[in-house]
């Protein structure tokens, strides 16, 4: 700024007014050297700032020489004919005291006036009044009139500054604002200004309205010490050009806040445009790709684990664009709800083209998700059902050597779950394959509608062949469940006719037993013996029928072991068990046959000759039949002495000894009663012998 070469001359100053109402202009000297070429450039500074009005009424000028030389004076006045011989009227030279007396009569300057354009004039500080009022004197020169060199230095370096600025910036706030109107009037033409002020409008305004407000406070409020003091001229013609400074800036500071607001908008809306460009072509370009590329299903749970990782990082990197969109999103709409009509098209076909390609991207990601989720589903299902077949098929392959019947029925109960779970993992390997087919049917092109049956094709044949191979082993397993079932049945069966030939052979020795402990009694008469020999015969009926069970149940053992080629297994210890007890059972049964029919016979004839109401018959007994009762019941006496001998030599006797008393004495009561008969029949027939 040409203002700081005021800095040099502090003092340098136009203040007061003449008598002509021309302003004043104070130039100090001092005893130092002064540069003239500076000193000339100040002055045209300063002669700058009056208007031309006030240059017409002319200046007048002190030269302060009393600190100073006089060549020096000399020089500064003859400097003034060169830069204003015309504004000049009078030149006030004021002398030191006694000093300059004999050099001055060696050039006088009112001899030159005519050469000069103005008067000079020597004179004294203290008479200089006689040319200039005191009133527009300052304190230095004996007046009154109050000037602050300084406080006006800085407040022109603040004006020439706030000018300087604000003329700068006026230049480019206008450049700026008619570039941008050229601009809205050809949008097809690139925005060659889109550049910012040298100087911020906001500081520059303050500067200029703390300028004109200090500047008003000075015109009207007087300085201090109740002295009234009146601006000079640069400052009454600063006030309006500060004004007008402030009016055009605010103008055009006003039309620049628009023209950034409409900048800022379309910076945003392009912007908006290259992110929503930028999203639309990596998700139609590189996304789809991604998409395109992934058509497998894997043909494991650790194939479609690995498809599924790979699909979570496709979904990361669409979540970081997913993440731009809602952001765009956001920012559109609070465009659109700004309202700006000439934008709002623009706005909504830029959201619709971003939300249709998002969904679109999204839901193709959902839809390969859902997918792999059913292909790991399926294969799980699928490695299950073979883990249970592989199972089901090594238990069927392993030799079946069951303890018991029991055991065999648990095994085939297990064996019945185990091949009902298999039924039901291949029900539910058969439903998610067919939920899977039906979305690999659905599935369409991610990218120029190009179809994707050759893709699918290979999907649909792997899980095809899962489901049928997964078929044919659970019908081979099932074939042989079957065998098994059947096997396994017949060793039930074999258990049981071995358990029952063995109760057989209990039963038969539980007969036997019965038969020798309670099977006793001969009968007191021919009846009663008649009819223990008629429940006897059904007694062995019952033992037959046992006896013939048992073998039927060792033949049936002997058959069942040869159909399970159960070379190593017999009916063991039961079939002689089962021959040794009946034959027992046989020889008890033919003595107890043998007594009872002895017993009938004994008590037959006995009977015969013994009656209960015995009449006098004319004919008498033979005595060969009263031999015949006694020779019968003396064998019966006699058998009932003999233990029953069985085929390995082995004895056992019928009842207990006191039951064979009881049944002997029974018998020998009867002889008796028998041999008193014939007793008596001899007493009578040797009577009708005598007579």
């Amino acid at each position: 700024m040409f203002a700081m070469k005021l800095i040099f001359f502090l003092l340098l100053y136009i203040g007061g007014k003449d008598r002509r109402s021309g302003l004043i202009l104070t130039i100090p000297l001092c005893s130092d050297q002064t540069n003239m070429d500076e000193l000339s450039v100040t002055l045209d500074y300063l002669l700058s700032i009056p208007s031309e009005k006030c240059k017409a009424r002319g200046f007048t000028v002190i030269v302060d020489g009393r600190k100073s030389q006089w060549n020096i004076v000399k020089t500064v006045v003859l400097m003034l004919q060169n830069v204003i011989p015309a504004e000049v009227s009078l030149v006030c030279v004021v002398k030191p005291d006694e000093f300059w007396d004999k050099k001055v009569t060696h050039f006088c300057f009112w001899k030159e006036k005519d050469r000069l354009g103005f008067e000079v004039i020597l004179v004294s500080a203290n008479k200089l009044a006689r040319y200039i009022e005191p009133c527009q004197l300052t304190d230095e020169f004996g007046g009154s009139l109050m000037y602050d060199h300084i406080d006006w230095l800085n407040k022109r370096l603040v004006f020439e500054k706030f000018t300087k600025e604000s003329t700068s910036l006026l230049d480019e706030l206008a450049l700026i604002n008619g570039n941008e109107k050229g601009n809205q009037t050809d949008k097809e033409r690139s925005i060659d200004y889109n550049f910012l002020p040298s100087f911020d409008p906001e500081t520059v305004l303050q500067t200029g309205h703390e300028l004109l407000s200090e500047l008003q406070q000075r015109r009207f409020n007087g300085s201090e010490g109740g002295v009234s003091w009146s601006p000079m001229d640069d400052e009454l013609l600063a006030q309006p050009q500060v004004m007008k400074l402030l009016d055009s800036l605010r103008e055009q500071y006003t039309r620049y806040q628009e023209v950034c607001r409409q900048r800022s908008k379309r910076t945003q809306l392009e912007e908006i445009q290259q992110k929503v460009m930028q999203v639309v072509n990596w998700l139609e370009g590189p996304g789809t790709e991604q998409l395109r590329t992934q058509w497998g299903i894997g043909d494991s749970i650790r194939a479609s684990q690995a498809l599924q990782q790979k699909h979570e990082e496709i979904e990361s990197q669409h979540s970081e664009w997913f993440a731009v969109y809602v952001e765009l999103n956001q920012q559109i709409a609070a465009l659109l709800n700004a309202g700006d009509e000439e934008d709002l098209v623009e706005l909504k076909s830029l959201q619709q083209q971003l939300s249709d390609v998002c969904y679109r991207q999204a839901s193709q990601l959902e839809f390969r998700q859902t997918l792999l989720q059913s292909a790991h589903e399926f294969h799980s299902i699928a490695q299950d059902l073979s883990q249970q077949l592989d199972g089901l098929l090594g238990m069927l392959c392993a030799d079946v050597a069951p303890a018991d019947g029991a055991a065999i029925q648990q095994t085939l109960k297990h064996l019945e779950e185990k091949l009902k779970s298999v039924d039901v993992a291949l029900q539910g390997l058969q439903e998610k394959g067919q939920v899977l087919l039906d979305q690999l049917s659905n599935q369409t092109s991610w990218a120029c509608g190009k179809e994707v049956n050759a893709e699918n094709k290979e999907n649909v044949d792997h899980i095809q062949g899962v489901m049928e191979d997964m078929q044919l082993r659970k019908q081979r397993c099932e074939d042989m469940v079957d065998v098994r079932r059947l096997k396994m049945l017949q060793m039930v069966q074999l258990f049981k006719c071995e358990e029952d030939a063995a109760q057989a052979v209990e039963w038969l020795n539980e007969l036997l037993d019965a038969l020798l402990k309670t099977h006793i009694r001969l009968g007191d008469d021919a009846q009663e013996s008649k009819v223990l020999l008629e429940k006897h015969r059904k007694f062995v009926d019952v033992a037959q029928s046992t006896y013939d069970y048992g073998r039927q149940l060792l033949q049936a053992t002997v058959v069942l072991c040869q159909s399970l080629r159960c070379t190593t297994r017999s009916s063991g210890d039961t079939l002689p068990r089962l021959n040794r007890v009946w034959k027992q059972f046989t020889v008890t049964s033919e003595e107890r046959v043998h007594r009872l029919e002895m017993a009938l016979t004994f008590h037959t004839a006995a009977e015969k000759i013994l009656k209960e109401c015995p009449e006098q018959t004319e004919e008498s007994v033979d005595l060969e039949v009263y031999e015949d009762v006694e020779t019968v019941g003396r064998s019966l006496l006699d058998r009932l002495t003999v233990p029953v001998i069985f085929p390995d030599g082995s004895e056992q006797f019928f009842g207990s000894p006191g039951d064979m008393a009881s049944s002997a004495e029974h018998i020998r009561d009867r002889m008796k009663l028998v041999d008193m008969k014939k007793q008596q029949q001899q007493q009578q027939e040797a009577a009708e012998q005598r007579g």
